[in-house]
């Protein structure tokens, strides 16, 4: 078959085929791993997703309406930004600088007003059966991104994982669907850290050899499955161990990588670089985001927020019901404005930017119209999930690009309605993989990856 084709031969080395092989056993046939192949030349290598739990304003961010009648337009004035053109809100003065690194996409819409369904729409790229805060994980449900990614672009390397989450679980009262491999199977989880990397003592202990095990012995078989069954033991009551066991040879093969063990040294890093990025755990999180990429992970997903969040109390993500100015103002936009810029500038600066898609989006936004409830308090924005803005930097992105437009409020998309499919399939587009391919389902249904059209055009 393949020296009948040659556009096959050139595509598929030795090492592809014997993961063709291995890919077998997880349930791909032969003709999704052919669709999987690149059907053009990858925009990018690598994919740092930053999700903002709890649904960011975009009327106080990125689509200021400052025309906008009192009760809408809010508090805050808008300042130019590197991009003719282009206003940002006052309290993101660094992120203004690099505007021109950053495609907008101002027109998502869908139809999920609660958090749960809603976050599993950003995660997944496909709408949930049902807009209902109940909802709750399950084979029928689709597997996050980067368990797709991981299942069709896997990581050459076995030591180095394709797939990590951190440093949260999301949740709204129960954990929010989307996050894991869902019918594609436990090999495809993300490897997941639960650990606080702005924490002094942060550190793995899944690539920990217990003191009395050399490294050489690993070559040992029995020695090896010792070693197993101690570090699940050590790891099983640990929450960010959880689903650990389906991966035990990986597992086994990173405790052996001295390269995954630097990426997680943070204390590698320069103080000052750390400062930078802010030593908070979002700050942190986002410098060993760039560890891991740096390392060659393929997908990463940063969780700003394990909660959706408290105006009033201005603790955990985005959910600005009330007190969203002052929340905005004195927390949230200056975590966000002192870590994302440094982690492009950082990204830009050992030529990594060009090779990796950033993804900066919450679930949904806020509501053009200010509310004043008894239950939140005043100043606040409800969830609207009729019209946001998510924000795409690196990868081959066009700079200072912007699809689609909001109306005159930000209520309703006004040119280029953009759906969360069209997203997915912008995403496996840019990494080389067509958005038709097809995965198989518990019922062995064939299932797209993704619904929607690649946005294309953002790239140059």
């Amino acid at each position: 078959m393949f020296s009948a084709c040659p556009e096959l031969r050139r595509t598929w080395s030795r090492r592809s085929l014997l993961r063709v092989g291995a890919a077998g056993f997880a349930g791909l046939n032969l003709t999704d791993l052919l669709r999987a192949a690149p059907t053009s030349t990858p925009r990018a290598r690598h994919v740092i997703f930053l999700h903002q739990w709890g649904g960011p304003s975009h009327l106080d961010t990125f689509d200021l309406k400052p025309h906008a009648p009192d009760g809408i337009r809010g508090s805050f004035s808008p300042i130019a930004t590197s991009t003719p053109g282009i206003i940002v809100t006052e309290h993101l003065p660094r992120w203004s600088g690099l505007m021109h690194r950053f495609a907008q996409i101002r027109s998502l819409h869908h139809t999920m007003k609660n958090h749960n369904s809603a976050g599993y729409y950003s995660l997944t790229g496909h709408a949930p059966p049902l807009d209902d805060q109940r909802l709750r994980d399950s084979l029928e449900l689709h597997p996050a991104y980067g368990s797709v990614v991981a299942r069709l672009r896997p990581v050459d390397d076995p030591a180095i994982p394709s797939f990590v989450s951190f440093p949260h679980v999301i949740r709204d009262g129960s954990i929010t669907p989307g996050q894991h491999a869902s019918f594609l199977g436990k090999p495809f989880d993300p490897f997941f850290v639960g650990a606080d990397p702005n924490d002094p003592a942060f550190r793995l202990p899944e690539l920990s050899l217990p003191a009395s095990l050399p490294l050489e012995r690993l070559d040992d078989r029995r020695s090896l499955l010792r070693l197993i069954d101690t570090q699940a033991a050590r790891l099983e009551p640990d929450p960010t161990a959880q689903g650990l066991d389906a991966f035990y040879h990986r597992a086994v093969s990173m405790l052996a990588s001295p390269q995954v063990k630097t990426a997680f040294d943070l204390s590698r890093e320069d103080p000052k670089l750390r400062d930078d990025y802010g030593r908070t755990t979002y700050g942190q999180s986002c410098l060993l985001a760039r560890r891991l990429i740096e390392a060659g992970v393929r997908f990463v997903t940063v969780y700003f927020s394990d909660t959706i969040g408290n105006g009033q109390q201005m603790s955990g993500g985005w959910d600005t019901h009330g007190n969203n100015f002052n929340d905005l103002k004195n927390r949230l936009l200056p975590i966000t404005d002192q870590t994302v810029p440094t982690l492009i500038e950082d990204l830009a600066a050992r030529g990594l930017l060009d090779e990796t898609l950033v993804l900066w989006m919450g679930e949904f936004g806020r509501s053009p119209r200010i509310t004043n409830t008894q239950q939140f308090g005043p100043d606040g924005r409800d969830h609207w999930p009729q019209c946001y803005t998510a924000l795409l930097a690196g990868g081959g992105i066009r700079g200072g690009a912007i699809h689609g437009s909001s109306d005159k409020i930000g209520a309703y998309p006004a040119t280029d309605p953009t759906r969360p499919d069209d997203l997915a399939a912008t995403l496996f587009w840019a990494l080389g993989i067509d958005p038709a391919t097809e995965v198989h389902d518990t019922l062995n249904r064939p299932l797209p990856i993704a619904a929607g059209q690649p946005l294309t055009h953002l790239f140059g």
